[in-house]
């Protein structure tokens, strides 16, 4: 860093937050202190969505599960429906078991350290401080996607991610400040979401504009730097839609371990990038007519693209759901926890379904 720059100072960016702070669900008014609770949610359910996304989510989730002993006194099905379409299930089996230790060892309390945050299921390092700092207001680093952006930009740190990391974390632990650390963590967030975006940053607006090294040397939109994403083969697969002629819809439960695990699916074959969809009706889980759609279903995992051919049929009343199925009322189907790829399957069976026979 140049240095006959002026030096970022936390001070700068503590005042710009008393003035432009977000007013958000889960985020204490100022002068209030933070509930642990709903810090810990919102930081698990902000992990890979945006916040856009997350606010109805947790405001439903709030409503259903108000404190933590709720959240571990609820069954599993409870848990997994509210979290659906919010993807990265996981996060869910998580969140349960968390909920779970702290209602159970600690006595309804979350832990205020970050060694006591770490210890418990599905706490990790960003969790950890982030919880520790908002929630405590512990001297604890945070370094989500916004702060990565904010510090590398900063600093002109010119190491690719997620190399950067420990650096990044360094940089942010030498501005800490002794008093607000969680305000502090809060405003670099802010400030990240708000300001320092990651295309056309409102750098004039920006309380670290004339320390900022990647804006005196304009290339702010470069930082920070990656490395090229792999991504993996397209995988297929097909659905089943079977309705039944009280109108109940066959669905299964996925094994709790796994991708999308313990969640809720219509059945089908295994993803894999040579499935043959010429063959898929060997995969059906009861006897029909069977009409496939002409369109399938894509949908983007972290790892992998998938693209699933739709099988939509009608079968008789007397129909038995095969072992580990079940038929679902269509009117309960709103109660299943069906992520969006399966979401997404179920809508357009359903909407093949209400066609006329050619």
């Amino acid at each position: 860093m140049d240095a006959s720059a002026p030096q970022p100072r936390a001070a700068d960016l503590l005042a710009w937050y008393d003035r432009h702070r977000r007013v958000l669900p889960w985020r204490a008014l100022p002068g209030e202190r933070a509930d642990p609770y709903r810090v810990w949610v919102s930081e698990i359910m902000l992990q890979q969505t945006t916040i856009a996304a997350v606010k109805p989510y947790f405001e439903r989730f709030m409503a259903r599960f108000p404190t933590v002993e709720a959240l571990a006194a609820a069954p599993s099905e409870s848990v997994m429906q509210a979290w659906a379409g919010l993807g990265y299930y996981s996060r869910a089996r998580n969140l349960h078991a968390c909920a779970k230790a702290v209602a159970h060892e600690h006595g309804g309390r979350f832990p205020d350290t970050e060694e006591g945050l770490r210890a418990l299921p599905g706490i990790g390092a960003y969790t950890s401080g982030a919880v520790a700092a908002i929630a405590f207001d512990r001297p604890a680093v945070a370094v989500d996607g916004n702060v990565e952006r904010v510090i590398t930009r900063l600093f002109a740190i010119e190491d690719e991610m997620p190399a950067a990391k420990p650096l990044i974390r360094e940089r942010v632990l030498a501005l800490l400040p002794h008093a607000r650390p969680g305000d502090f963590a809060q405003a670099l967030m802010d400030l990240g979401a708000t300001i320092c975006t990651p295309r056309s940053p409102a750098c004039g607006l920006c309380p670290w504009r004339e320390p900022c090294q990647a804006r005196i040397a304009g290339t702010q939109e470069s930082f920070p730097r990656k490395a090229a994403k792999k991504t993996g083969k397209t995988r297929y697969g097909a659905a089943f839609v079977a309705m039944r002629e009280d109108g109940a819809v066959l669905v299964r439960t996925r094994p709790a371990k796994g991708l999308l695990g313990g969640m809720v699916e219509v059945p089908g074959g295994d993803w894999r990038t040579d499935y043959e969809v010429d063959d898929a009706l060997r995969d059906a889980p009861v006897g029909a007519t069977w009409r496939r759609l002409m369109l399938p279903v894509r949908h983007v995992f972290t790892h992998f693209p998938l693209e699933l051919t739709i099988f939509a049929g009608r079968v008789p009343l007397e129909t038995h759901a095969p072992e580990g199925m079940r038929f679902t009322p269509f009117n309960r189907l709103k109660d299943e926890a069906f992520p969006n790829v399966f979401l997404k399957a179920l809508e357009a069976g359903l909407e093949e379904l209400q066609r006329p026979l050619d």
